[in-house]
């Protein structure tokens, strides 16, 4: 069935959501650079910070930040769900007319706000930032321009070298995110997905202000599988293609076997090749096995309708601590499978 957004009202022209995990060390720094920047723009706006279960002082801090400035949210996990489901649920509660998101570690610049909000002012419903430079390390460069490639080539997405997370959306386009029920989630992936008129600028990219980065390679190479299924059953066809090379390999190995041994009178010497072939045989086995429950395991997740998230606290921009989690939690639960209005 066909999904057609349906626009929420607006309380605020700008809403900048920020996902934060064990960021302590960024957390003053990051509002004082914000702050700076939107009152120059002299526009109503909301900062609402998302703590994805840090364990480190970050929540005490946003609270001390939300008792000093009412137009500060702080939204906080019962654990840690992860960055993309930080990034959802910031989304899913913004309340401004634009939405700003971007990552706390203040690699990406708030004065480069002003700019996306110009730009998207031109007609544009998302403006993401590109990367001009990065200042990450070589292996890190490499393995995204290596993500960039197996997303546009495996998943036929267009996912622009050097894009990023940071970006503005208007109230039409994160309305249509919202209505996404998934749990296995790329935000980037899926935005691009969604289509609408978008566009690129180019943006600054910094060091990490303090703390340490929140994507190891183990969890890159996680997220780039889940990017990966989440989009294509290419994996899957390319394990049936090794399957069916395998297969005929395996049937002309046989006519050579009995030729050898019928028409030339030569039989098998040894067991060398013998156990060679079945130990590969086996692997690729293993492979498409793996695959094949990798695709039944997201679709075992998605019939569990757990919700995407739980919330611990929250406290809302411009309000008090909301005390109905249940009823919150329950809400993402009926979004989740799409039975909300």
């Amino acid at each position: 069935m066909a999904s057609t957004a349906k626009t929420s009202q607006a309380t605020c022209e700008l809403s900048i959501v920020v996902p934060l995990y064990n960021e302590e060390a960024n957390v003053e720094e990051l509002y004082r650079r914000l702050t700076a920047t939107l009152e120059s723009l002299a526009l109503s706006y909301e900062l609402l910070f998302v703590d994805d279960g840090s364990r480190d002082s970050t929540f005490s801090k946003l609270l001390s930040l939300r008792t000093a400035d009412p137009r500060v949210g702080v939204l906080r996990f019962s654990r840690n769900f992860g960055h993309h489901l930080a990034i959802t649920a910031g989304l899913q509660n913004a309340a401004g007319r634009y939405t700003v998101l971007m990552d706390g570690d203040l690699q990406d610049r708030p004065e480069d706000i002003p700019a996306l909000y110009a730009k998207i002012k031109e007609g544009y419903q998302c403006v993401f930032g590109i990367r001009a430079t990065r200042h990450d390390s070589p292996f890190k460069r490499l393995s995204s321009k290596l993500f960039a490639y197996l997303m546009n080539k495996l998943v036929k997405l267009d996912v622009p070298l050097n894009s990023c997370v940071f970006r503005i959306m208007d109230r039409q386009f994160v309305d249509a995110f919202n209505q996404l029920g998934e749990r296995h989630r790329f935000v980037t992936g899926l935005m691009s997905w969604m289509g609408f008129k978008q566009v690129g600028i180019a943006v600054v990219h910094d060091k990490r202000f303090a703390g340490q980065t929140k994507y190891p390679l183990l969890k890159m190479l996680l997220l780039a599988l889940n990017s990966v299924t989440s989009f294509s059953f290419r994996p899957l066809q390319i394990a049936s293609l090794v399957g069916g090379l395998t297969a005929l390999c395996s049937v002309l190995g046989i006519v050579i076997l009995f030729y050898r041994r019928l028409v030339l009178g030569y039989g098998v010497t040894g067991w060398t090749s013998v156990m060679v072939t079945i130990l590969f045989l086996g692997g690729v086995q293993l492979i498409a096995l793996g695959v094949l429950g990798e695709y039944v395991g997201r679709s075992y997740d998605e019939q569990k309708a757990r919700p995407l998230y739980i919330i611990d606290q929250f406290y809302r921009a411009e309000d008090g601590l909301t005390d109905r989690k249940e009823n919150h939690a329950q809400r993402i639960h009926q979004s989740a499978l799409g039975l909300a209005s």
